[in-house]
């Protein structure tokens, strides 16, 4: 964490100085805004968590709840999830009240007592094998929180305005405020109270039945699968030995989908209450808590559940649904104005535990868009990529949800090996944890001419965090672990043997940076670049690096230390980057978005095709 840059910090650094709108925040809806978000969910909040870093913007953020969800129905953290988190500055803290999966294991019918279940197969998670970060396990209510914090640390301070509910919106073909929304105070002393709010944009994060869909006419795609299941948060005694081990467990009276939950004593089951029939009209819904706690016995003999406490329940059928469209734009050559996040744009079953982390990528992609094209960084054309590029990713997480759900709720007998199952949760690992979205050329992602330089960056993906050691200091760190949240686009130059086409690159390179940078802001404040040494860091001093790794910030000038790195083997680190990464020994350049996606892989010798690059995805700085 850096801090002290803008002068001597005496206060928890986290709490940023409040700046533009943030200063002397008004308690009261304003009739005019920039960003209005819709809705506190997951994608909602951590929206709100970015915007507060452009506090040059005006974002209000509604939910017709009174108050914070108290009790949150999504539970699942995958680790791409986590390293968001992280980005975002809270990723020790919840990891530290969450609980951590560590195994799933399996269970299936005796085949010499078919009646009864055993344990089949017994499989370590797949988190670090193909990540730093943890699968965890964490009440929603609680992960709200901490983007809560966030946006209201941030420089925008910004937070909820509860107790306002969401009427319809109208989209105007004119006017700096375009968007008209009808709202309703159902709090407080103005409780029952209809006005009209304009926006430039509107986020609908307001889930699965959103009425911001319903307002511009987009309709969900799909169908109800006929398969319902019981769900419930609970407190128990029991003789199953793998009460704190996520299990998914198979047996001749239905199916079970185990995941303990932080805390120690409390669990969440998924209980199959079967086939629904066609005449049902979701009847289902109505099963008592009592039949789904006795099916849940059923299903776990020999074993038994005493339950002390039931903290929530519920009943689903699921639905696998994808809305036909992520924003208002119906012609391609109109710019949005409304876009569609989270459950109500996509819509799943929880077993696969993808809701809440897919809906908050629909957040991270949208927020810095907003951000950019608000402050002059983008042109709106950029708003389009919102919608292209999460779309195929909502339909490719309904198309694997679709066969896992049906995975675990085949019956015994349609069980050909007993290991598949677990089979089918390992091989597909890196799809769930977050880490198989690709996004496709754009104006924001490039082309792979050059992906050869670079092959363990591959272009459209996630920006994969090894180890490094910091020049100025000596640590081993992790080089993706020193972006955040910010809205800057980072930049890695990785150099060539001895450097010198490193030099030459930057002194190039430092004069288009500063062409889509404010005069009057940090050297860095769009473009956080930082340079990646081949040598030990004992070979390297960052007073004698090019002055677009020394980068002066704040009103003191004072110069940043922490963009100077080194790949070379130490007593710290014996991992090469280069090796790890499978990155050029003759040098190559990573270019990532604020979303921790790979934009651009370019040579050393490649300035010209950067300058293409700027120029496509920003406008001159103002």
């Amino acid at each position: 964490m850096q801090f002290h840059h803008h002068g001597y910090v005496s206060g928890d650094p986290r709490v940023k100085d409040a700046e533009g709108t943030g200063i002397g925040r008004s308690e009261d809806l304003p009739n005019e805004v920039d960003v209005l978000i819709v809705g506190s969910g997951p994608a909602g909040m951590l929206l709100a968590a970015q915007m507060s870093q452009y506090p040059e913007v005006t974002t209000r953020l509604i939910e017709k709840r009174e108050g914070r969800l108290e009790l949150g129905q999504a539970d699942g953290i995958q680790p791409r999830s986590v390293e968001t988190f992280q980005a975002f500055g809270f990723a020790e803290r919840i990891t530290a009240e969450a609980y951590n999966i560590g195994w799933m294991n399996f269970w299936g019918p005796d085949p010499a007592d078919p009646q009864r279940i055993v344990r089949t197969t017994r499989t370590a998670d797949y988190a670090y094998d193909i990540c730093e970060f943890p699968h965890l396990i964490v009440n929603q209510a609680r992960v709200l929180d901490y983007f809560a914090e966030a946006a209201a640390d941030g420089p925008g301070r910004i937070v909820p305005d509860y107790g306002v509910e969401f009427l319809g919106l109208t989209v105007h073909d004119d006017g700096d405020h375009p968007v008209e929304v009808r709202v309703r105070h159902t709090a407080g002393p103005r409780a029952g109270e209809e006005r009209t709010i304009r926006a430039k944009y509107v986020a609908g994060c307001d889930g699965a039945r959103s009425g911001v869909r319903e307002a511009i006419g987009r309709k969900h795609v799909g169908s109800m699968a006929a398969h319902a299941w019981g769900v419930m948060d609970v407190l128990v005694n029991t003789d199953f030995p793998d009460w704190r081990i996520k299990c998914a467990i198979n047996s001749r009276a239905g199916n079970i989908l185990h995941i303990p939950r932080e805390g120690g004593y409390l669990s969440r089951m998924y209980i199959d209450l079967g086939e629904v029939a066609e005449d049902d009209d979701h009847r289902v819904r109505q099963t008592p808590i009592a039949e789904i706690i006795r099916k849940a016995n059923a299903i776990l003999h020999p074993y038994t559940l005493d339950v002390r406490q039931v903290a929530w329940h519920s009943v689903y059928e699921v639905g696998h649904r994808v809305t036909d469209g992520f924003d208002d734009a119906l012609d391609a050559d109109r710019t949005p104005r409304v876009f569609l996040t989270g459950d109500a744009c996509h819509t799943h079953s929880a077993k696969a535990g993808q809701g809440m982390n897919v809906s908050m990528q629909d957040g991270f992609n949208l927020g810095w868009k907003l951000g950019s094209v608000l402050t002059g960084r983008a042109p709106e054309s950029l708003l389009a990529t919102y919608g292209a590029e999460r779309q195929p990713v909502a339909q490719q997480l309904i198309d694997f949800d679709r066969e896992w759900s049906s995975l675990m709720a085949r019956k015994p007998e349609e069980i050909s090996d007993p290991g598949d199952l677990a089979t089918y949760y390992l091989a597909t690992a890196e799809f769930p944890s977050g880490f198989m979205t690709q996004y496709t050329a754009s104006m924001i992602t490039g082309s792979d001419a050059h992906q050869g330089l670079a092959a363990g960056y591959p272009l459209g993906k996630r920006f994969k965090s090894a180890e490094v050691v910091r020049v100025g200091d000596g640590n081993a760190v992790h080089l993706g672990h020193h972006a955040r949240a910010d809205g800057r686009w980072r930049v890695y130059a990785f150099a060539d043997r001895d450097g010198t086409a490193l030099a030459a690159w930057a002194a190039e390179a430092e004069s288009l940076f500063a062409r889509f940078t404010p005069a009057d802001a940090d050297q860095d404040a769009v473009f956080d670049v930082k340079g990646i040494y081949q040598q030990p860091f004992e070979e390297i001093e960052v007073t004698t690096t090019p002055a677009l790794f020394q980068p002066r910030s704040g009103p003191l000038g004072l110069v940043d230390w922490e963009k100077v790195y080194a790949a070379g083997p130490s007593k710290w680190t014996d991992v090469d980057i280069f090796a790890a990464r499978e990155l050029s020994r003759d040098g190559v350049v990573v270019v990532v978005r604020p979303d921790q996606y790979v934009a651009a892989i370019l040579p050393l010798d490649g300035t010209a095709e950067l300058e293409g690059f700027l120029q496509g995805a920003f406008l001159p700085a103002r």
